[in-house]
């Protein structure tokens, strides 16, 4: 004890004595000295790391949104190369709506590209739809019988694949002549308006209705509002009136060719054969033979005007969430061929 007091003692009395040597860095022993080297390699080693990721990373993004760019513009690189004769195809697969590849703003663009373009020598317009608005559905046909009028040597001929009901009906007519596979679904000639009533269940539920219009029928078609009779007749006439405007579409379309029954513009379908044999259609036939034997131009190439990224991702991922249940309202009380 007597060592270790003497040894403090001298040590603190040196401090004292020589104050220059309270400044002074201690000398790192030899172990120390290989721990902090490896310490300060092994942190440059991993800022090294990082920023190779963060390259990485950075480049990985550019590559995507130039990907998503590319894709979103809708480029194909066929549409740059030069085509000789051939036949121009344009597809309705799905409802016809405003909003979808079935509408008047997709449709309608791709057929003035195909009557314009020289080497287009025919058109087909293949149909998968079970309908849709009439509104669109109109304004395709009427764009059909004018391209028609101003090119009456480039003829349109529609091909049916699965189904063409109701609204895709209304714009096949237009054409030249209609080809079906013998057991495509063809016809349903007819409109409807549809939605619900919860007033029973409301009264049942012990939930009161509060809504106020200006205007006695505002509240037209709503659901949770008795419908009453004159708003019932008012609705059964203007069906009838847009069923009577498809009516007028189809006599015009088929002309001579219709074999009229009482039940053809009763809503009813029938088989792409039935179709053929009561003169809803004209023949059977694929893309391809109507291109080879009708059209007699075997290639083929696409002018459907295809979603581009953005509105797919919209859809998928549910970009018209905010307008979902005015939009439903809305579908369930204007008139429909589907």
């Amino acid at each position: 004890m007597s060592n270790n007091g003497f040894d403090e003692n001298s040590e603190a009395a040196r401090s004292q004595s020589d104050p220059a040597q309270l400044t002074q860095p201690k000398t790192a022993s030899g172990w120390e000295r290989s721990v902090l080297e490896q310490l300060a390699f092994a942190t440059l080693a991993e800022q090294r790391a990082r920023r190779r990721w963060g390259i990485f990373f950075k480049l990985a993004t550019l590559a995507i949104i130039v990907t998503a760019l590319w894709i979103g513009s809708g480029y194909n690189p066929g549409e740059s190369d030069p085509v000789g004769a051939h036949t121009a195809l344009i597809e309705i697969d799905g409802t016809i709506e405003s909003g979808t590849v079935g509408s008047a703003d997709s449709v309608v663009p791709a057929l003035n590209r195909a009557y314009s373009d020289v080497n287009a020598v025919g058109v087909i317009l293949r149909i998968n739809s079970p309908g849709g608005s009439p509104v669109q559905a109109g304004i395709i046909n009427d764009e059909i019988v004018r391209l028609r009028k101003a090119y009456p040597k480039k003829p349109l001929y529609v091909v049916v694949d699965e189904i063409c009901a109701s609204g895709g009906y209304y714009i096949a007519v237009a054409a030249d002549k209609i080809f079906v596979n013998k057991a495509s679904i063809v016809g349903s000639i007819g409109v409807l308006m549809e939605g619900f009533g919860f007033t029973g269940l409301m009264e049942k539920a012990g939930v009161e209705r509060r809504l106020m219009t200006a205007g006695e029928n505002k509240g037209f078609m709503d659901p949770f509002s008795p419908q009453s009779e004159k708003q019932k007749t008012y609705a059964q006439e203007m069906l009838d009136e847009v069923h009577r405007q498809f009516i007028d579409v189809v006599r015009q379309g088929r002309g001579k060719r219709l074999k009229e029954t009482p039940e053809t513009f009763s809503g009813l379908f029938w088989s792409g054969a039935k179709a053929v044999e009561i003169g809803l259609a004209d023949g059977f036939g694929t893309v391809d033979t109507v291109a080879r034997d009708e059209i007699k131009a075997e290639d083929i190439v696409d002018y459907t005007q295809h979603e581009g990224l953005s509105e797919r991702l919209l859809k998928k991922f549910g970009g018209a969430v905010g307008t979902a249940a005015m939009a439903s309202l809305w579908n369930s009380a204007k008139p429909s061929m589907k």
